[in-house]
């Protein structure tokens, strides 16, 4: 439908005369007649009963009107949503529960007017390519590689890796392991995916302090995770700090902090060096970057920290 000739129709309704219409519209009073002789056409009805004093809206018309504001409300939104900063800024994080989406949420009662809208996809190379694409505006990834030309990437946040198990685990009572005590330990990870940016910092932890990580088995999610845990006194598995866990008190399962060094994901937030958008720059001078810190251990390959 012709959005100039439904918002022709309403301004003449609400002006009651097709020459004051044309006035508010900065357009001459044959073109409202066309626009709304055109509209009459479409929807095969007549929308208003010419009189001496002006126009006035047939039953038609009066049914149309309120649809007829809709649709113009609708239109703007759809505008709106596109228009360089007036639409949302679309962020990608791996998870919902996880680190980035905390970052966000900060960020979010930091900036209250600034409108997010949150999209998790799958891996760092769907994360990069739709960056590229402009499908998204930023993304929270570890980066395992350099990122093509016009790809900024900044290492903004480490995560810390705690050690979960459950009230039977042998390590259960304790405050704080070791990376190189937990060598021996059996630690069941089944939603690592080969070739995933998640199975190349695991990988590289458990080479350097001689870990087992299992990722055989189905992954079911989150909860049957836990469950298994909770009545195992052999399973346990790495989370991040920042990870949101939801689990009956029954469970009793202990997060246990891992010093000496502390294994950290390197979080950072990719975005393209020519986006526009201003809340682009809001949330990159809101995140900072991270300092280098000697206690804490992380892959070769992650984005140096700033110095």
């Amino acid at each position: 439908m012709d959005l100039d000739a439904v918002r022709t129709f309403v301004t003449v309704a609400d002006a009651g005369q097709f020459q004051a219409a044309a006035a508010d519209l900065s357009i001459s009073q044959q073109a409202v007649s066309k626009r709304v002789a055109a509209l009459e056409r479409d929807l095969g009805v007549r929308l208003f009963t010419r009189t001496a004093r002006g126009a006035r809206l047939s039953v038609d018309g009066q049914a149309f009107l309120p649809h007829a504001r809709d649709l113009l409300r609708a239109g703007e939104r759809a505008t709106a949503s596109v228009r360089p900063g007036r639409r949302a800024l679309r962020v990608d994080v791996i998870g919902r529960r996880l680190g980035p989406a905390a970052l966000l949420r900060d960020f979010y009662r930091a900036h209250p007017g600034t409108e997010l809208d949150i999209v998790t996809l799958f891996d760092a190379d769907s994360a990069i390519a739709a960056v590229c694409s402009g499908a998204i505006d930023a993304s929270f990834r570890a980066v395992t590689r350099r990122p093509p030309d016009g790809v900024e990437a900044v290492r903004v946040h480490d995560e810390p890796v705690e050690f979960l198990t459950g009230p039977a685990h042998a390590l259960a009572g304790a405050p704080a392991v070791t990376p190189g005590a937990l060598a021996g330990h059996a630690i069941w990870m089944p939603g690592i995916v080969p070739g995933t940016e998640w199975a190349a910092y695991y990988g590289d932890l458990a080479e350097a302090f001689g870990l087992t990580i299992d990722r055989v088995g189905p992954h079911s999610g989150t909860e049957p995770l836990l469950d298994t845990l909770a009545g195992s006194p052999a399973l346990a598995t790495f989370v991040g700090e920042q990870t949101h866990l939801v689990y009956p008190a029954d469970y009793g399962l202990r997060r246990i902090a891992v010093r000496g060094p502390t294994p950290v994901y390197p979080h950072s937030l990719i975005w393209r060096g020519d986006n526009p958008h201003p809340a682009l720059r809001t949330l990159r001078d809101h995140l900072g970057s991270v300092r280098p810190d000697a206690g804490t251990w992380t892959p070769a390959w992650a984005a140096p920290a700033a110095l």
